[in-house]
């Protein structure tokens, strides 16, 4: 409630020092709408002035608005009316990189800003990116090129904000950025709502990246992302990603749908993840991980509908870097409903997900923590998961007397299929302490000669009103490994 009541009294200042501010046609500093003049010049001068005039909105109208990297300021709101489009440059050139990002907007260390509006941002990644290819080959830019492709450091974002407060960002499509869509890093009271997102034009297109932040709200938003749909990330150990509310989102990707911890080296706090829709998705709906010494911490999701999704929960703690374990804590996941489906989800994307990883059997939902570093405190309450099942016993490569095979893996990378091949159809858990299943119903499609739900060193936990439905199979649904103080009620 303490989350809701900020977002909602940030919403009401930033709205109102909209509404107060000044509005500046853009024609009024040069820039040209026909989408071949390259503004970039001419923009800033519009940001620059009205920044120092007491701030207010530099208006965009009907038309395409060719420009490299600007700066956006202090006290500046770019507004963005329906049928204004800001095109990137297709030059690589044009645009400009700070703490090791590139992108067209940049803000960095600035208050009350904003991009508003029915308009769009348009990176033209794809082109971009295979310009910068070229810039590579021709020795013009030094890049390693890994897997032919430039590092998504230097292909540029549509947005990069770090360091910024009070920021609004409404109403606007984002489409095709080089890299990443937007991020934002170390940021405070951050509004974003009712934007669309169009992000699959290339490799590393997350919809949304919330990094080090503290007070975000995400709502009302439609996200088609190459990669990650809305990722959070922690990159300084000297700050938390904190009080964040995602809310009524629809999410489409050919990676994960609602995922933070990748890059885990401070923690996350305090996160609430309220009545989303994720669809067509290739990894998991929802994928918390704490892998490079971090916490995950009080993380509440509820009302969370996944349709065509190839995994539905996957919890990771992972030791990335040695000696440096992650914490996980007090999560809650309640009203869930997934479908997995036995075929690829995300077919037909621009950039699917890894067929590297096929052929194998589709992976149950997983909470993995480690021998010294349990998970603790998971609430599973009023669960619904269907799974295709038809598990082909060939790929299996640990049986159920053999657990001890199944490899640890903390320095992996965090995916729900790192482990490959799992003797459970529908969860795996693992080095885990006080997980509590609660109206929890699991539906096998097809026979699956795995059993639903295996437990391997977890303790003091409980499983109340657990269904487990499996077509002509009469199997314990639950096996016990190296398990104590498990608890069962009908």
């Amino acid at each position: 409630m303490k989350l809701i009541t900020l977002s909602l009294i940030t919403a009401f200042l930033l709205s109102t020092q909209i509404l107060l501010s000044k509005d500046y046609n853009a024609s009024l500093f040069g820039v040209k709408s026909n989408g071949t003049t390259l503004n970039t010049t001419s923009i800033q001068k519009g940001i620059d002035f009205i920044h120092e005039n007491g701030g207010g909105r530099l208006v965009f109208y009907v038309g395409r608005y060719l420009t490299g990297t600007i700066y956006l300021k202090s006290d500046v709101t770019i507004q963005l009316e329906e049928g204004a489009i800001l095109v990137g440059s297709l030059n690589p050139l044009d645009y400009g990189q700070n703490f090791n990002w590139t992108a067209m907007i940049f803000a960095l260390g600035q208050n009350n800003i904003g991009i508003t509006g029915k308009g769009v941002i348009d990176g033209r990644g794809f082109e971009v990116a295979n310009n910068l290819v070229d810039l590579i080959h021709k020795g013009v830019i030094n890049d390693p090129l890994k897997y032919d492709r430039p590092s998504e450091t230097i292909r540029p974002q549509n947005i990069y904000f770090r360091g910024c407060r009070n920021v609004r960002i409404e109403g606007i499509t984002l489409r095709d950025p080089g890299s990443w869509n937007q991020q934002y890093d170390q940021c405070r009271n951050v509004v974003i709502d009712r934007i669309m997102i169009d992000s699959k034009s290339y490799w590393n297109n997350d919809g949304v990246d919330i990094v080090d932040c503290d007070s975000v709200s995400v709502t009302n938003s439609y996200f088609d992302a190459a990669d990650d749909g809305i990722c959070l990330k922690s990159n300084s150990a000297d700050f938390v990603c904190q009080n964040v509310y995602i809310h009524n989102n629809t999410v489409r990707t050919s990676a994960n749908g609602i995922k933070f911890g990748t890059a885990s080296y401070g923690g996350f706090r305090n996160i609430r993840i309220i009545r989303n829709f994720v669809f067509d998705t290739y990894r998991s709906a929802i994928t918390f991980s704490a892998v490079d010494g971090g916490f995950v911490e009080d993380v509440i999701v509820d009302s969370l509908r996944s349709e065509n999704t190839g995994n539905a929960i996957f919890l990771r703690i992972g030791e990335r870097r040695e000696g440096k374990k992650g914490k996980m804590n007090n999560i809650s996941i309640s009203n869930l409903y997934a479908e997995i489906p036995a075929s690829k989800p995300d077919a037909g994307y621009n950039f699917e997900g890894p067929v590297e990883d096929m052929p194998r059997n589709i992976s149950p939902s997983s909470i993995v923590g480690m021998p010294d570093a349990f998970i603790e405190n998971v609430t599973l309450k009023n669960i619904e998961i269907h799974h295709p099942g038809g598990g082909n016993p060939a790929f299996a490569k640990v049986g159920l007397d053999e657990l001890g095979k199944v490899p640890e893996m903390q320095a992996s990378y965090p995916e729900f299929s790192m482990f490959r091949e799992l003797p459970a159809w529908g969860f795996y858990i693992r080095h885990a302490r006080g997980i509590t299943f609660d109206n929890v119903v699991l539906t096998c499609e097809r026979k699956d000669y795995r059993t639903a739900i295996v437990m391997d060193d977890v303790h003091d936990s409980s499983l109340k009103g657990l269904k487990v439905n499996e077509p002509g199979v009469k199997k314990v649904p639950v096996f016990l490994n190296a398990t104590t103080g498990i608890k069962t009620y009908k």
